[in-house]
């Protein structure tokens, strides 16, 4: 995904002092006030497999869409200060940074999604989620930014799960970047973990390929099936033929539906205009019909 062609960002910002907290923000053209999407790559939590240039792609084909978007970096498990609780309060604090630049940018904050790939999913429903958070957690947030909703690209949905088949595509990751097991320290998945902050009491798209073996069928059904019996509005949508990097690459067949879905999420447009996804009244959606990939 780092090879694809993307645009220049309008502007670099630093969201704190280490260097490797910043964003990137692309505007879209006119004047606004622009909604925003908080876009957040994936890369198993571990520098070596991605940075925030692994979503540029995506967040640029976004701005060309009307969306403004802010591509985050954060801290790895593997830098000074990643893991837990760093790398959490780097993708807070950059979504709360987005009040200091709607100071000086068109950013309607008023509506704003976050999207996010593979880890990156984990981070973007966490971040819907850490308002629930209790008073006591490291991770507490003063003020947290509102999101409208997430999109979850082929998103790790729950921490626990992962962690026991995770050496088979990440190398065991879920452990360091918890700072141990479930068993050994429950009260950080209680706090981290999609999946046991439920109800987020946001609204969430998950978008996978039906062949990505990091975030596969059985897990996303797992996990929608919680958030439905929690009360919250989820949507699933799995595009056939599609492995787990399609979906954040704008020049495969998985493009409309992900653009689409955050389109939706940002209230741009209705969701019966996302191929077969169920309309409002609905709380989720099964696998659109036609639409293909482009392969694992």
């Amino acid at each position: 995904m780092d090879s694809l062609p993307s645009r220049p960002a309008d502007l670099r910002r630093a969201y704190g002092a280490d260097s490797l907290q910043f964003g990137e923000l692309r505007l879209p053209a006119g004047k606004g006030p622009f909604p925003v999407a908080i876009v957040i790559h994936g890369g198993c939590w571990v520098s070596r497999f991605a940075s925030l240039r692994n979503t540029a792609a995506l967040a640029d084909a976004l701005r060309r869409e009307g969306v403004a978007t802010w591509n985050v970096e954060y801290r790895r498990l593997d830098h000074p200060g990643g893991g837990w609780p760093g790398t959490l309060e780097d993708v807070a604090a950059a979504a709360d940074f987005l009040r200091t630049l709607a100071r000086a940018r068109p950013l309607d904050l008023t509506r704003v999604v976050a999207v996010g790939h593979s880890a990156g999913g984990q981070l973007a429903l966490w971040l819907a989620a850490r308002k629930r958070l209790p008073a006591g957690s490291p991770l507490a947030p003063g003020n947290p930014l509102p999101l409208r909703g997430v999109v979850s690209l082929g998103g790790i949905s729950d921490l626990a799960e992962f962690g026991e088949r995770d050496r088979a595509t990440c190398g065991p990751v879920v452990a360091r970047l918890m700072g141990g097991t479930r068993a050994e320290v429950p009260e950080r998945y209680a706090q981290a973990s999609p999946i046991e902050l439920l109800p987020l009491g946001t609204r969430q798209i998950l978008i996978a390929g039906d062949s990505d073996r990091i975030a596969p069928q059985a897990g996303r059904d797992a996990y929608v099936a919680a958030a439905l019996r929690a009360g919250d509005r989820v949507e699933q949508i799995t595009v056939p033929g599609a492995g787990h990097f399609e979906v954040i690459a704008p020049t495969t067949s998985a493009w409309p539906l992900v653009r689409d879905a955050v389109r939706s999420a940002l209230g741009m447009i209705r969701p019966e205009r996302r191929g077969r996804a169920v309309p409002d009244r609905a709380p989720y959606a099964a696998e659109p019909a036609g639409a293909t990939g482009s392969g694992a």
